[in-house]
């Protein structure tokens, strides 16, 4: 059964939301934003650092969702309130998620993004965020496969 929320849950909200406008976070976010990998070769190029600002932007954001989703799994973050501050981690699982078990097989790493994927999956409520932003990433992978590039 989930806590109720408390004003400490409220003020973890505040922190968190606080980091992710801090001015590399935001480059980090930018980048990411623009960023849609069609294979799971394309994320594990980044992992691996073929680009070593894209890699630090790369983790800088998974690691921001991943550590904020351990709050919530782990009893310190009111579930409901996390749900209800921001939808930006399901987006960025989305844009992931249909490569997440070959890159976890690819890199060596099973757990890879695992809080997220728990959290995000674990109820009615974020599976079916899940889906919503599945089919929104679709939509903008495909967009941003049609665009010329420079």
């Amino acid at each position: 059964m989930a806590k109720n929320p408390t004003p400490e849950d409220a003020q973890i909200i505040m922190r968190l939301y606080d980091l992710r406008r801090e001015a590399e976070m935001r480059k980090a976010r930018q980048w990411f934003a623009r960023f849609w990998p069609h294979a799971p070769q394309d994320v594990i190029q980044v992992l691996e650092a073929i680009n070593p600002q894209e890699n630090a932007w790369f983790r800088q954001v998974t690691g921001y969702w991943e550590m904020a989703a351990s709050f919530v799994m782990r009893g310190v973050l009111n579930e409901d309130l996390f749900f209800d501050s921001s939808a930006e981690m399901w987006f960025v699982l989305a844009k992931i998620h249909p490569f997440l078990k070959e890159i976890r097989e690819k890199t060596q790493l099973p757990t890879y993004l695992s809080r997220i994927e728990q959290l995000a999956t674990r109820t009615e409520e974020g599976r079916g965020r899940l889906e919503l932003m599945l089919k929104r990433a679709e939509r903008q992978r495909a967009a941003a496969a049609a665009e010329p590039r420079s």
